[in-house]
């Protein structure tokens, strides 16, 4: 059995460590007996993606563009958090037939009441909009979604729902301690389609922090803009998830109808936050309607890079794959592959690490084979609101160092912008992380996509992202690794000789040391960089739970 932990901001389930561990008697005691599914036998519309999108305007430019590529899809790097954001908006802004959106958070924040609206006017032109949300965040904050879902034209799933959807946290979280073996695993997408012929993937969810605007925190993500023959493999991905039986229309977890006022009350809220923004000097909705980037995607200012691409992902139903009951798809297995492959070098960006025995044997295989293997996470730092995440990642250290593994921690304001993703003005305030999932092979193919290099991620979570052999678009990801773990921006994380003797006379074993750069000065850590000595504290207790399965 395994126990859920939040792992603020992206994380599986919202329990605080506090009430799990007086709660572990009482699930002794119960037993986590598995819970039906609410809302399984509820009607669902049968749908699949657009099938002609050469009879849209998007359709038919890429599919004039791909003739001219044959076996390649299109694809676009984007790091930075407000593009990801524009993107989006635009891309919605011209869709004319299907939109399909699937993501395991979608906030009401600024940003998500921004993309709301420009959903609900995609919706008002015809458009039929498809919204697949899992569960863990929307939970008690279900009048957006039920909103939407009053439009005729949009239709909203919750993946994995719970039973309870009332906004008090401590009956919420009984229902996951009792109906654990269900509720543990979450859908963790993330994918946004138009029209079937564009689309983007990656790691970022919807709200203002993976947009990297708010200034309480930024989380750097990559994920790529996608045209040309993968977008309607993409599709069929969103397809399955949305016909599995775990995807329940939210019309059947409503306490009632869900009746139009609900949506008229909806499009007052939202007008009212337009007029807020304005009045505020934000005005992202002006930089929406501006057209740009996309706009420069479509007319070749921003170029576009033509490369051969795989989509992999988890089974919709990946519990039942991971016991043996049905056979499916399981992510690891395409990374660990890769690694096996790469000659020379392999690169990863994870927030969250807890390598466990398979992720171990990757880089005991590539010590073995000399090929440099670098890692970038998350320090203590930047996980105050992921300490017991983070913890699970202290006793892997040692060992990954000994292994050979080049490793770094990101700092919570980094020196340069320069592969962060986020602006100048949001440097400022010093509460950057990390959210990005990047693997790179050799420089020559990269792996983007929604998967941690985690535990949670290898066994739990449903994941996606695309092998993309490109070596330019590897020697771009590579480059936005070297601007961040540069000296002034992360710590180098290093094993150096203890001096004197321990008991018995035994050597010490070696110590940590995080090297950094500090007003231009070389400068060596003895200890974990936290926020204070507390954080640290409980990291480290936190750090002795066996828990690593969760993580």
């Amino acid at each position: 059995m395994t126990f859920p932990f939040r792992r603020a901001p992206d994380s599986a389930l919202p329990c605080r460590f506090l009430t799990l561990l007086a709660a572990l008697l009482c699930l002794v005691t119960l037993g986590g007996c598995a819970s039906a599914l609410p809302g399984l036998n509820y009607p669902k519309t049968v749908s699949t993606a657009l099938a002609h999108p050469e009879e849209t305007p998007l359709g038919r430019q890429f599919a004039d563009a791909s003739a001219a590529h044959p076996g390649l899809s299109a694809f676009r790097l984007v790091p930075t958090g407000v593009d990801g954001f524009l993107l989006r908006a635009q891309m919605i802004a011209r869709a004319q037939k299907t939109l399909d959106l699937e993501y395991f958070i979608f906030r009401s924040d600024e940003t998500g009441k921004l993309l709301a609206d420009a959903v609900l006017r995609a919706a008002d032109r015809g458009v039929r909009v498809r919204l697949l949300v899992d569960d863990f965040d929307n939970t008690g904050h279900d009048a957006q979604v039920e909103a939407l879902d009053a439009h005729p034209n949009i239709e909203v799933r919750l993946y994995n729902p719970l039973a309870y959807r009332g906004p008090i946290g401590f009956l919420r979280c009984l229902e996951i301690l009792l109906h654990l073996p269900r509720l543990d695993y979450r859908m963790h997408n993330k994918l946004m389609v138009v029209d079937n012929a564009i689309a983007m993937i990656g790691g970022r969810n919807v709200g203002d922090d993976y947009f990297q605007i708010d200034p309480d925190g930024q989380l750097a993500d990559y994920e790529v803009f996608a045209a040309g023959p993968i977008v309607p493999v993409l599709s069929r991905s969103f397809d399955e998830f949305w016909k599995t039986p775990s995807s329940i229309p939210v019309a059947a977890l409503a306490s009632g109808p869900i009746r139009p006022q609900a949506l008229v009350a909806y499009r007052r809220e939202l007008t009212l936050h337009r007029q807020q923004e304005r009045a505020d000097g934000t005005d992202y909705a002006t930089r929406m309607r501006s057209g740009d980037p996309l706009t420069r995607i479509l007319d070749g200012r921003l170029p576009l890079v033509w490369a051969r691409a795989t989509l992999w992902y988890d089974s919709p139903e990946k519990k039942q794959v991971e016991t043996g009951k049905i056979t499916g798809q399981l992510m690891p297995r395409v990374i660990f592959a890769a690694a096996a492959s790469a000659h020379s070098e392999v690169l990863v960006i994870s927030p969250f690490v807890v390598p466990g025995d398979e992720g171990m044997a990757m880089f005991d295989d590539l010590r073995r084979r000399a090929v440099t293997a670098r890692l970038l996470t998350n320090s203590m730092e930047t996980s105050a609101d992921s300490d017991h995440a983070f913890s699970r990642y202290l006793p892997s250290r040692r060992p990954l160092l000994a292994d050979g593994v080049q490793l770094y921690e990101i700092r919570a304001q980094p020196a340069s912008i320069r592969g962060t993703g986020q602006s100048a003005q949001m440097s400022s305030y010093g509460n950057f992380g990390l959210h990005t999932k990047l693997y790179i092979f050799d420089r020559e193919k990269l792996f983007i996509g929604s998967m941690n290099f985690d535990q949670r991620s290898f066994h739990i979570n449903t994941e996606m992202g695309l092998m993309i052999e490109s070596p330019e678009l590897a020697r771009q990801a590579a480059q936005l690794f070297e601007g961040l773990v540069q000296p002034a921006n992360s710590y180098h994380l290093l094993l150096v000789p203890s001096s004197g003797v321990g008991g018995r006379g035994m050597p010490l074993p070696p110590r940590l040391v995080w090297r950094t750069l500090e007003y231009g000065q070389p400068t060596d850590y003895h200890f974990d960089p936290a926020h204070s000595p507390w954080q640290r504290l409980k990291v480290n207790l936190l750090s002795l739970l066996p828990l690593d399965s969760e993580m």
